[in-house]
């Protein structure tokens, strides 16, 4: 979509003066837009968490006005497909700045309600700036502030080991998790500043998309144990991923650190504090490119005791995570496309052709002890099934997609409505299921590929950034655009449609949507139970 810029001042009250953009379509306004507006200050070294912004802190002056028209920093990272991926000058580790856009319109009386959006890719890459709402804004019912934050992502946003977390008590921090860590100061800043670009702070929905649905439901999890008055999230939407499992444990997270140290030369006989300072003065480029030498090439969450408890798919178990989204009244928009799993299969596939190479690249995501227990359910005699051509990428791509999506999703949404203590919120789930895919799609993903994973951004984002058809529009709006925006501004009753935990409002091909009952509910929730079956609590930190 052919946009134009021109300059827009923001006084930001005791926060200084900014210049964003106004982003129009010919004669027509879309919204303002601020692009990389920090929102933490960086921390002295690698895997510290990042720093809150002074009280004192501004973006500039009326004469002199902070610069906010580009995009937020880049973590470093690998590329992915045929996107304009950033290169190492374009990485910094610097990255703790959100692009925020805003309606051209006056606010309400008390604000636009908040729509914060964390970015997705398997948390290995991925930043806000390949995301566009400006559409969205400027020709929709959608009115809100509109928050992505970039964040730490791979290794240096959830790398782990005892001589990480020693280097870390040395300065009263924890370690681990530093991504989800930077994402919530990322909200927080939201919450105290969010004002001041004409946002309600008291209605926020965090978002997010694949990695970054796994991000809102640790978000949420975070925010549903601090005291009231601390709370950010009054809603929660979940784009085509899910909680999966109970993060790796320090102990096996311990493993990959010392496949990285020797990858990278550094000996394990050195100590805690040698390890770490090698590990710190090593170049990005030079650790990305040791990493794609790796067994255990994914950097994902660990249970650090911090930001994830080890109770906390016990606390799905017994009712207590859904009795405080009870207790607070949070809703929560949750589903997928049909099919997650083309996109799915080529990142990272497995070396080799066979089941044991399959398990192996599981383990790079999942504990040993979940593994051992999924690949049986799928595949109970150890064969190909008949309506798998290979094991890469056909059946390694569906797996893949079921864990990070497909059933796990069920299997949280039972943990919600169906564990020992009763508490059921059904009333508060809306479950969503996308089986059309418009055009623009084709620019970037194969056609074949049909309805896969992330096909769906220019649906929820009005094209993001691209053009959708006349017909496409009356598509979109009437599916997606409408109930979202009412969704957004906390409507009692904004027109999803779905009633229960088991029914789905369908995107079919042809753009009508329906409220059908989910076929796949019964085998999503199987192997849910199976997950939950090998992986009760156990004290391991």
């Amino acid at each position: 979509m052919e946009t134009s810029r021109r300059p827009y001042l923001k006084s930001l009250g005791h926060r200084g003066t900014i210049e964003g953009v106004t982003v129009s379509v010919g004669q027509s306004d879309l919204c303002h837009y601020f692009g990389g507006v920090r929102y933490a200050l960086p921390p002295p070294e690698r895997w510290r968490r990042a720093r809150r912004l002074p009280s004192d802190y501004t973006y500039g002056s009326k004469t002199d006005p902070g610069r906010c028209t580009g995009g937020a920093g880049v973590c470093p990272q690998p590329g992915f497909m045929t996107q304009a991926n950033p290169t190492e000058k374009d990485w910094t580790e610097d990255c703790f700045q959100c692009n925020v856009y805003v309606p051209t319109e006056e606010a309400p009386q008390d604000g636009w309600p908040v729509f914060v959006f964390i970015h997705g890719g398997w948390l290995q890459f991925g930043s806000p700036n390949g995301f566009n709402v400006a559409a969205l804004l400027g020709e929709t019912e959608f009115k809100a502030v509109v928050v992505m934050p970039a964040y730490r992502v791979n290794v240096f946003g959830f790398l782990y080991s005892a001589e990480l977390e020693q280097d870390a008590a040395s300065v009263g921090e924890t370690t681990g998790n530093h991504g989800f860590w930077d994402q919530r100061l990322a909200l927080e800043w939201t919450k105290d500043n969010i004002h001041l670009f004409g946002g309600d702070a008291e209605k926020i929905t965090i978002s997010g998309y694949s990695a970054g649905a796994n991000s809102v439901f640790h978000q949420l999890a975070y925010d549903l144990r601090q005291p009231d008055k601390k709370a950010i999230v009054r809603q929660a939407i979940m784009f085509s991923n899910s909680s999966a499992v109970q993060p790796k444990y320090p102990a096996e997270t311990q493993h990959q650190f010392d496949e990285l140290l020797t990858a990278l030369d550094i000996p394990l006989q050195l100590s805690a504090k040698d390890k770490v300072a090698r590990l710190r003065s090593t170049r990005p480029k030079i650790l990305l490119d040791a990493i794609k030498t790796m067994g255990l090439h994914q950097f994902r969450p660990t249970t650090d005791g911090g930001f994830v408890l080890p109770t906390l798919f016990e606390s799905l178990d017994t009712g207590e995570f859904a009795k405080r989204i009870l207790d607070r009244n949070i809703r929560l928009i949750i589903g997928e496309c049909r099919d997650e799993h083309y996109l799915y299969s080529i990142w990272f596939p497995p070396k080799e052709n066979t089941l044991p190479a399959l398990r192996k690249r599981l383990i790079a995501d999942y504990p040993e002890r979940i593994v051992d227990v999924i690949i049986p359910l799928h595949y109970p005699d150890g064969k190909l099934p008949a309506d798998r051509e290979n094991w890469v990428p056909d059946a390694w791509g569906k797996i893949y997609a079921d864990m990070q999506v497909h059933h796990m999703q069920r299997g949280l949404i039972h943990a919600l409505t169906t564990n020992s203590t009763g508490v059921d919120v059904s009333h508060l789930i809306y479950r969503y299921r996308i089986e059309f895919r418009a055009k623009c799609t084709d620019e970037s993903l194969p056609v074949e590929w049909g309805v896969t994973h992330s096909s769906d951004y220019p649906l929820w984002f009005w094209g993001n950034g691209k053009l959708l058809t006349d017909g496409e529009k009356t598509i979109t709006r009437n599916a997606f655009t409408r109930p979202l925006g009412r969704f957004v501004r906390i409507e009692d009753d904004f027109g999803w449609g779905t009633s229960g935990k088991s029914t789905v409002r369908t995107i079919k091909p042809d753009g009508t949507y329906r409220i059908e009952n989910d076929p796949l509910w019964e085998t999503g929730v199987r192997a849910w139970k199976t997950t939950r079956s090998v992986d009760t609590y156990r004290s391991k930190i």
